[in-house]
């Protein structure tokens, strides 16, 4: 492949003929987890006075395919810059004990465009937003805010040592071909799990995914998985196969309840 063809963030030709990924690291499933995942992450934009790369904290949240969603002011020097151009990449990582760079992180490179206030993207986005982030709504409303969506280009995946991995745009995002009757039925869902199911997904968070018990809740759900979050914590429950109804759905969800119910103690 040549130089001109490379996507953004790729890795310089430079590893060993002999470097090997472990057997077990699945980049994609890694990556679109971490993307599910995690609530904030270091926003790099391209300073519109001299072209420094402009490195701001952002919270982060994702649209239905994955894509990531930022809310930001008007006011705010990285806003300026994606106004002048909308290049940019988000940094979101993992924690834990013991050296940082332990844990794995992932790059989603692209282009922010903003979403037009009062539009249907707009309500999708800000629902799924806010449900990941409710602090946010003291000043979502705020005139000078304004959410943005980045249409990913590539993504850079490092695992720690000997796990790097460069993706394309389909392998982090979800495919939601096929799948509008479960686009359309999601909001309902969501409110139906969080209204009436608290208890399976609390199962789903402590059972299924090792979390510590909280006041667990679905954000967000698509054809790959659910999001989950109780407070500042957030988690990705993926689906074992992909759903494309709201029948799929609700048929994956008892099935999983029953799963983290027979990991219950009798």
């Amino acid at each position: 492949m040549a130089n001109s063809e490379k996507l953004p963030g790729a890795m310089p030709d430079r590893l060993p003929e002999t470097a090997r990924a472990p057997a077990d690291f699945d980049p994609p499933m890694l990556a679109k987890t971490l993307l599910r995942a995690t609530r904030a992450g270091t926003l790099g934009t391209l300073d519109r006075n001299t072209g420094h790369p402009f490195a701001s904290l952002v919270n982060v949240a994702t649209d239905l395919d994955g894509a990531p969603v930022i809310l930001t002011s008007r006011l705010s020097t990285h806003t300026a810059n994606l106004e002048a151009d909308g290049r940019a990449s988000i940094l979101l990582a993992a924690t834990g004990k013991g050296d940082p760079l332990a844990h794995p992180r992932l790059t989603v490179l692209g282009a922010f465009a903003r979403i037009e206030k009062e539009s249907a993207d707009e309500a999708r986005v800000r629902r799924r937003f806010l449900a990941r982030h409710p602090k946010s709504e003291l000043y979502a409303g705020f005139g000078d805010f304004a959410f943005w969506r980045l249409g990913v280009a590539s993504a850079h995946l490092n695992g720690g040592f000997a796990r790097a991995a460069d993706l394309k745009a389909q392998d982090v995002l979800t495919d939601l071909a096929g799948a509008a009757e479960l686009v359309a039925a999601e909001e309902g869902a969501v409110a139906h799990m969080n209204e009436d199911h608290a208890d399976a997904t609390l199962l789903y968070a402590t059972k299924l995914l090792g979390e510590e018990e909280g006041p667990w809740r679905i954000s967000g759900l698509d054809p790959d998985g659910a999001d989950l979050t109780a407070g500042d914590r957030t988690a990705r429950l993926a689906f074992k196969q992909r759903i494309t109804s709201g029948g799929a759905l609700r048929q994956a969800l008892v099935a999983l309840a029953q799963e983290a119910r027979s990991r219950s103690p009798a």
